[in-house]
């Protein structure tokens, strides 16, 4: 069994590092090919030596772009590495152009294609991701669902019972295997000097948010209410998207901590000694509730419900007293959720079904 692993951004690196290392113990046969959706790879380059992960096998650096121009370039490109390697099967996780470009690439070749993470809905067909993750599952052969409400979702979709394996979120294994890598190894920037529970995190990136001058400022004044009421600093690790619309939109951030973002384990030790984060990303939504910290939602959907059913999420939106009412009421709630997306065992179940499928 030959497996190619198609990834392209950082949340998918994080996500994929579980499975690989699972790949790596089993000794399987398997390659990675990073399409750099956002990055640099000398910046990936360092995030996968921290990680401790091999080296990509093929990058073909495509950047950013408008979405049918950079889809149609991983296309051309995963289509010749795919053409050339012949794998018996494809992985994509989540829901980046990256995805959709991989499991198109490679069901149009007769591979066969597994999709990680599969089954979420916003039902927001004005977001991008949404689009991504129903074209992926739809083309895939074998759906990896994080939780039986994914998985109900997907057969309401017409997907067949036999497709679909509720394998848990991989971010609880990566969450699990990293966390104490950052214990040790995790380095804040100078400028980041905060006590355990003293301090809230937040980040935005998302086109619906960042490029929508009044949602954004909505965000920014919500966060400086936070961080005033509540005399706590609010840091602001900032995404490249989200710094340069706050230069375009001459926005103002008085109030709050803006750093620039930070690797991997730096962040995730951050995120895990906060007293409250503001997001949204849909992976920290589920990272906060496994770490047990209280998370407030910067939109008005997720397609992860289940963060809302355990009582770890609410859903803000934009508006600024919104949010602060949000803070305030996720700040009294009990961290005695439970996590529902599986028991850090989802990569090796992944794995397990390739090689019944496959060998």
């Amino acid at each position: 069994m030959k497996i190619c692993i198609v990834l392209g951004t950082r949340p998918e690196i994080i996500k994929f590092s579980p499975i690989i290392r699972e790949c790596e113990r089993l000794g399987l046969d398997f390659q990675i090919l990073h399409t750099n959706q956002h990055y640099s790879y000398n910046m990936d380059r360092v995030f996968l030596e921290q990680l401790g992960l091999p080296e990509i096998s093929d990058n073909l650096d495509v950047g950013s772009g408008y979405h049918g121009e950079q889809t149609g370039k991983m296309l051309m490109g995963i289509e010749r590495v795919l053409q050339r390697e012949a794998p018996d099967v494809v992985l994509v996780e989540g829901d980046t152009n990256t995805v959709v470009a991989g499991a198109l690439a490679a069901v149009k070749l007769g591979i066969k294609v597994g999709h990680v993470e599969a089954g979420l809905r916003s039902y927001d067909r004005s977001m991008p991701e949404e689009i991504n993750r129903v074209v992926a599952d739809h083309v895939s052969d074998y759906l990896f669902a994080p939780t039986w409400l994914s998985s109900g979702i997907l057969e309401g979709e017409g997907i067949s019972e036999s497709q679909i394996f509720v394998v848990g979120n991989t971010i609880v294994d990566a969450v699990n295997q990293n966390l104490e890598l950052a214990e040790t190894k995790a380095k804040f920037p100078p400028e980041v000097k905060v006590e355990k529970g003293s301090y809230f995190v937040a980040t935005t990136h998302r086109q619906e948010n960042v490029d929508d001058k009044v949602r954004f400022d909505g965000i920014l004044v919500g966060l400086r209410q936070s961080a005033k009421d509540f005399g706590v600093p609010v840091i602001f690790p900032i995404h490249p998207r989200a710094r340069a619309r706050l230069e375009k939109f001459e926005l103002s951030y008085s109030g709050l901590s803006v750093i620039e973002p930070l690797d991997y384990l730096a962040f995730l030790k951050l995120l895990s000694e906060a007293k409250l984060v503001f997001t949204d990303s849909g992976g920290l939504q589920e990272e906060s509730c496994i770490l047990k910290v209280p998370c407030v939602t910067l939109r008005d959907n997720t397609e992860r419900p289940e963060t809302l059913e355990v009582g770890s999420n609410v859903l803000a939106g934009t508006d600024p007293e919104r949010i602060f009412r949000s803070a305030k009421k996720m700040l009294g709630k009990l961290r005695s959720w439970e996590n529902p997306f599986g028991d850090g065992n989802s990569a090796k179940r992944i794995v397990e079904v390739l090689r019944q499928k496959l060998e």
